[in-house]
């Protein structure tokens, strides 16, 4: 729906006078009100306060801000597929209460087909929440602009439109409100493989999300010839996590510093990467490790650090000149 905006009448206030600026929503409001019988003059006003409430409390800029803070983390989070018994409810990740021998009754080449069905619907999902959030920013543009309308004629006149208006747009945020929640994966046929069983378990596929792993760059620091590394995850899962951190030199220089670079495991959330080149860029990106019901992983934090120069006309450090891998070694704070 688009609303026909007319101008101001900028050019013609007198811009010199302090008071100008004070006295302009009365001015208007006084000749708005001229064209308008008393009984309308009441009506556009009821209306247009509920209008005006509509945009302060339902679709306000600072709620649209918060729901659009919150499609980033989305964008940046980790979707996994959780097999639970029909009795569990979603998060319950306990090992003691899932057992391992669920993936055991489940069809390997059948549940390989369910995670290309979840990565497909999670893309989807981001992509229509995206749609849902432009929807209500044009919608809030759209609403703004009429209600600064200066003739209040045209917005008596097209009152039903409006009420339809706010009604799609309440309706569009109830929709991505309910979206931001990853559903259940609709199965259309059975995991489970005839095993023989007078009985075959009952189950359910869910989408669920993890929070992004970021790294924390106050805590994380580069010294001469190693770096510290820390990171972490908003929310602290249950289960403690394996990480991916991965790292390598910038721009090298010779065959041998092409050798700066590794892949290496980690199960806490701080690490220390020794025998680095000084004075020399490297980048480092952290990630969960691969899990077997991984589905979608679209963002992985990095960070660059510039490790300190050495010593001033001083010999480099002999252990750069071996070929073995840096040494890494976890933190021990």
């Amino acid at each position: 729906m688009n609303f026909k905006v007319t101008g101001l009448g900028l050019d013609k206030m007198r811009l010199d006078s302090p008071q100008s600026f004070l006295d302009t929503e009365e001015v208007e409001e006084g000749e708005d009100q001229q064209l308008l019988e008393p009984e309308a003059w009441r009506t556009y006003m009821e209306h247009r306060n509920v209008l005006r409430e509509f945009l302060t409390s339902d679709l306000s800029p600072h709620l649209l801000k918060r729901h659009h803070a919150r499609m980033q983390l989305l964008k940046k989070c980790s979707y996994y597929i959780e097999v639970l018994p029909k009795h569990l409810a979603l998060g319950d990740q306990n090992p003691l209460v899932l057992p391992n021998t669920m993936f055991q009754l489940i069809d390997p080449w059948k549940f390989q087909r369910m995670k290309k069905v979840g990565t497909a619907q999670t893309k989807i999902q981001l992509l229509l929440l995206g749609d849902l959030l432009e929807r209500l920013d044009r919608g809030r543009a759209e609403l703004d602009a009429l209600l600064e309308s200066p003739d209040p004629r045209p917005f008596l006149a097209g009152w039903g439109l409006v009420e339809q208006r706010l009604a799609d747009l309440s309706a569009v945020m109830d929709s991505f409100l309910a979206m931001m929640v990853p559903g259940r994966l609709h199965i259309k046929h059975r995991l489970v493989s005839d095993i023989g069983a007078t009985k075959i378990p009952h189950i359910r596929l869910m989408l669920s999300t993890k929070m992004p792993v970021m790294f924390d760059r106050k805590e994380s620091v580069a010294h001469q010839d190693w770096v510290s590394l820390r990171w972490f995850v908003t929310v602290q899962p249950v289960v403690p996590e394996q990480f991916e951190l991965r790292f390598k030199l910038l721009e090298p220089r010779t065959q041998q510093e092409c050798t700066q670079c590794g892949i290496i495991p980690v199960a806490t959330c701080t690490f220390d990467v020794h025998n680095l080149l000084p004075n020399r860029a490297y980048k480092f990106t952290i990630k969960r490790a691969e899990s077997y019901t991984l589905v979608y992983e679209p963002w992985r934090d990095s960070l660059t650090l510039q490790t300190m120069p050495g010593p001033p006309g001083g010999p480099a450090p002999s252990r750069l000149g071996k070929p073995s891998s840096p040494l890494t070694t976890p933190s021990e704070r």
